[in-house]
C-alpha cells in the first residue's frame, strides 16, 4: 500500500500547502539542522540521509509520492548505515523544533500527519532490511541444504549473496592457499583502478562500475560487480562478515562430505575389486573343478551298472545346478558386462531380457557420450536399471517401459518408468532386495547423487537416479 494513499483529498491539499509554506525556508533550516548533527557522532554519509528525509527535503520535490518514496530509500540506507530506527525518529523530532521556530504553531495538525506517514515509510524501510536479511541467511541455510556436492554449494552461495547484494554479477572460488596483499582483507574497487586486476574472473573484470572483494576465512574468495558504483555500507559489510562465516561453515561441511564420500568410494572400489577377485577365483578354480566333475560322472553313468546309474544321474544333475548358480553368483559379484560391453550395450541387453521375460514394449533412449562417464558412475547406472528392470518383470504386469538415460551441462539422470500395477514406496523401502533400493540410494549418494522412488497403487512407478555431472569424472 502507497503511504500517500492514507490522506483524504483534502489532508494532501493542507499538506502542500504545508510544504509551499516550508520552501523558502528549507535552505535555512538544512543549514541549521546539519550544524545541529554535527555536534553528534554522524559521519558525511548519515548526515546526507538525515537531511534528505526531513519537509524541507519533501518541500523541494514536485509531489508527496516522491517524498515518501525517498523517504524509504533514505529509510533502507541509513538502515544499512546502522543508524538505530528510535534515533532517527527523535533526530526528526529535533528537526521539529526548528520549524516550530519558522511556524509558530500554523499547520499543526497537517505537520502530525506527515510525520506519522514519515515515519511509516521508515518503519517499512527498516524492515525490508533486516527482512531481505533473514531471507539472505535462509537462502544460505538452504543452499547448504540442498547442495549435492562442493561445486552445487559454490553455485548456490554465490547466487544467494548476488541476489541479497544486488549485484549484477559474482564469483565464489576456493582458493589454493591463503589470499594475501589487499585480497587479505575486504576490499572495495572501482572501474578502471589500478586494483581492477585483482579481480579473478576474466569476464567480471572491466565489465562492471565497481567491485566487491571478500575474502572468507582464507579458504575462498568472494567477488560481485556492481552497475554503479557502490561503496559498501557498514550493515552490509557486517552482513558480508556474517556471511561469510555461514558460508565458512558450509563449505567445511561439504569438504568433508567429500572427503566421506571419497573415502567410502574408495571402500567400495576395494569391494568391488575382491568381488571380482572371488569371481574370478571361483571361475577358475571351483566352477571349473565342477564342470570336470560333471563330465567325470557322465563318463561313470555310461560304464556304470544299472543299478548305480540312477544314483549317477541324480548326482551329474546336481552338480549340473551348482554350476548354473555358481555362475549366476559369479555373475552377481562383478557387473562385467559393463566392463566388457560398455554401458549402452550392457543397457540395451537389459532392455532386451525385460522385454522377453515380460512381453512388454520397452523404449530405451541413451544420450550420446555415455561412454565418458566414469566406470563407478557407469556400475551405478547399470545397477539401478537391472535392479528397476527387474522389479518390473516380477512384480509389476506392466505393458509398456520407458528407460531413459540423459546428459546435461551439470547433472547425469537415469529415469525408469513403467505404467503397471504400482505399489506404495514407504511399504517397498522395507522389502529386503537382493541389491534393493537402500542399497541404490547408498550407491548414488557415494556420488553426490540422488535417487527417487515415485508410485502409487493402479498408477505404475519411476525410479529417478541423478547425479551431478561432475562425479562423471569419477571419485579420486
Amino acid at each position: 500500500m502507497r503511504n500517500d494513499s492514507l490522506f483524504t483529498p483534502g489532508a494532501r491539499r493542507h499538506l502542500r500547502l504545508l510544504l509551499r509554506s516550508i520552501r523558502p525556508l528549507a535552505d535555512r533550516l538544512d543549514r541549521q539542522f546539519r550544524a545541529l548533527l554535527r555536534q553528534r557522532p554522524y559521519d558525511a554519509a548519515q548526515i546526507r540521509a538525515l537531511l534528505a528525509i526531513t519537509p524541507a527535503a519533501g518541500s523541494r520535490l514536485r509531489t508527496l509520492a516522491q517524498f515518501l518514496e525517498q523517504v524509504e530509500y533514505q529509510g533502507r540506507r541509513l538502515a544499512r548505515l546502522n543508524l538505530p530506527l528510535q534515533e532517527v525518529s527523535e533526530i526528526l523530532g529535533e528537526f521539529g523544533a526548528l520549524l516550530d521556530q519558522f511556524l509558530a504553531g500554523s499547520f499543526a495538525p497537517s505537520r502530525e500527519q506527515l510525520q506519522m506517514v514519515t515515519r511509516l515509510a521508515l518503519n517499512q524501510a527498516y524492515y525490508q532490511v533486516r527482512e531481505a536479511e533473514s531471507q539472505a541467511f535462509f537462502g544460505l541455510y538452504n543452499a547448504q541444504a540442498e547442495a549435492v556436492c562442493l561445486e552445487d554449494l559454490l553455485d548456490r552461495l554465490v547466487t544467494v549473496l548476488t541476489r541479497t547484494f544486488h549485484a549484477r554479477s559474482g564469483r565464489l572460488q576456493l582458493l589454493a592457499a591463503p589470499p594475501t596483499g589487499k585480497l587479505a582483507r575486504p576490499l572495495y574497487i572501482e572501474h578502471d583502478s589500478r586494483d581492477e586486476h585483482l579481480i579473478a574472473c576474466p569476464t567480471m573484470r572491466g565489465a562492471h562500475a565497481s567491485y566487491w572483494s571478500f575474502p572468507i576465512q582464507q579458504v575462498a574468495l568472494l567477488q560481485l560487480g556492481f552497475a554503479v558504483p557502490y561503496p559498501w555500507l557498514p550493515r552490509e559489510l557486517a552482513m558480508l562478515h556474517a556471511a561469510g562465516a555461514r558460508c565458512f561453515e558450509a563449505l567445511e561441511r561439504a569438504r568433508m562430505q567429500d572427503e566421506m564420500r571419497r573415502l567410502e568410494a574408495q571402500a567400495r572400489r576395494a569391494e568391488e575389486d575382491e568381488r571380482r577377485r572371488i569371481g574370478r577365483d571361483l571361475h577358475d578354480e571351483a566352477a571349473q573343478s565342477l564342470v570336470l566333475l560333471r563330465l567325470q560322472l557322465e563318463m561313470m553313468e555310461k560304464d556304470a551298472p544299472a543299478a548305480l546309474r540312477p544314483r549317477l544321474v541324480q548326482a551329474r544333475l546336481i552338480t549340473e545346478r551348482t554350476v548354473g548358480e555358481l555362475r549366476r553368483t559369479i555373475a552377481a559379484l562383478s557387473p562385467a558386462v559393463v566392463e566388457r560391453l560398455g554401458l549402452q550395450a550392457a543397457l540395451r541387453q537389459l532392455a532386451a531380457r525385460c522385454r522377453r521375460q515380460q512381453s512388454a514394449g520397452v523404449t530405451l533412449r541413451i544420450s550420446p557420450g555415455v561412454a565418458g562417464l566414469s566406470l563407478d558412475v557407469q556400475e551405478v547406472i547399470y545397477r539401478v536399471a537391472k535392479e528397476a528392470l527387474q522389479n518390473v518383470s516380477k512384480h509389476s504386469q506392466a505393458s509398456s517401459v520407458k528407460l531413459l538415460l540423459g546428459l546435461t551441462d551439470k547433472r547425469v539422470r537415469l529415469s525408469i518408468q513403467d505404467n503397471g500395477d504400482g505399489f506404495i514406496p514407504e511399504t517397498a523401502r522395507g522389502k529386503p532386495m537382493s541389491f534393493g533400493l537402500a542399497g541404490m540410494q547408498e550407491r548414488a549418494a557415494l556420488l553426490g547423487g540422488t535417487l527417487a522412488l515415485r508410485s502409487a497403487p493402479g498408477k505404475g512407478a519411476a525410479v529417478i537416479l541423478e547425479l551431478p555431472r561432475a562425479s562423471a569424472k569419477g571419485v579420486t
